[in-house]
């Protein structure tokens, strides 16, 4: 389901004395971070004046915040994008836009059910799909991922015996 907001990252703490804040991202790299121009914090558009990866985390610099009193008022707060000012390479989704879809097998077209989480793996994310049975689909696309609509909230897969959670 196509969503409107996108959580990209949680304020963890202060950083040094200048009122820099370390974010760390939320099912995205450092580097997707840095390229995001406007986030939404407290619900208002915010403009970092400066951002760079350090380690696994973003120091974001927001105007107004100077000093380390500022920036530990922000900790532990989510970091926002607005969906539509961001725009994806064909095929790749926000994990949060693929959760609620129906789930179908592309050879049958039976309902297989719900995707209710994505897991991240070193070799790709999974996929759970519950309905009648759990499912474990990777995320590889043209191998296990036939179609994703995402205005239409679904999506086709190619299941291999195995993959459900009952069978041996």
């Amino acid at each position: 389901m196509k969503q409107e907001w996108i959580q990209v990252g949680r304020i963890v703490n202060a950083h040094a004395t200048r009122g820099e804040v370390r974010v760390q991202p939320v099912r995205q790299s450092p580097q997707f971070l840095t390229r995001c121009k406007t986030f939404y914090l407290d619900g208002k558009p915010v403009v970092p004046t400066a951002n760079h990866v350090h380690k696994n985390l973003v120091l974001m610099k927001f105007p107004g915040v100077d000093d380390m009193n500022a920036a530990l008022a922000l900790k532990e707060k989510p970091l926002y994008i607005r969906r539509e000012d961001v725009t994806l390479p064909p095929g790749e989704y926000f994990d949060e836009e693929l959760l609620g879809m129906e789930v179908r097998d592309a050879d049958s077209g039976a309902l297989l059910g719900t995707l209710t989480a994505v897991d991240s793996y070193p070799a790709s994310k999974v996929y759970t799909v519950r309905g009648e049975q759990v499912y474990l689909i990777p995320a590889v696309p043209e191998v296990f991922i036939r179609s994703v609509d995402v205005t239409g909230n679904r999506m086709e897969v190619h299941v291999l015996e195995g993959m459900a959670s009952d069978e041996n």
